[in-house]
């Protein structure tokens, strides 16, 4: 057993939770669509996809594809059809209020629709979102007050 392993075990035995997402798994109605979206943003499929599940790694997770009425019956939940904020949004921090721009519009170039052009925010920062094909909301932003280490993660304080 290594350290690493007898670390891990002895956090589970000791009933902590690690403070980490590892995957975030969307459904999608059309996962061809989907998977067409996200790489044209410029993302690598993973080698891991398969003709059910498409599998993207991003900077410190995996973002997976998974068709809505699978996804709500592997989780034991009825399918409630169109999605609707659910009060979840996923986030990509960017260095400079250029970098949200530019993001933005290779967003829309691939197919989004943008639900808020980025504005400057209350808090010094500068903010937008947008939705995928599915209606998933993505924030595009820049925080100036959460620096990011030399491999691109966020670096909070």
């Amino acid at each position: 057993m290594t350290a690493q392993n007898h670390t891990a075990q002895d956090r589970t035995a000791q009933g902590t939770f690690p403070a980490r997402i590892s995957i975030v798994t969307l459904g999608v109605t059309d996962l061809d669509r989907s998977a067409r979206f996200y790489e044209a943003l410029g993302w690598k499929r993973s080698a891991a996809s398969s003709p059910e599940i498409v599998w993207f790694r991003t900077a410190d997770s995996a973002l997976g594809l998974f068709p809505t009425e699978e996804l709500a019956a592997d989780a034991g939940v009825p399918s409630t059809g169109e999605p609707s904020f659910r009060g979840v949004t996923l986030a990509v921090n960017l260095e400079s209020p250029a970098l949200v721009d530019a993001a933005l519009r290779t967003a829309v170039e691939a197919g989004a629709v943008v639900v808020k052009p980025p504005v400057p925010t209350d808090w010094g920062g500068y903010s937008g979102y947008f939705e995928d094909p599915d209606g998933h909301l993505w924030e595009l932003a820049h925080n100036p007050f959460f620096p990011f280490t030399e491999d691109g993660s966020l670096d909070l304080p």
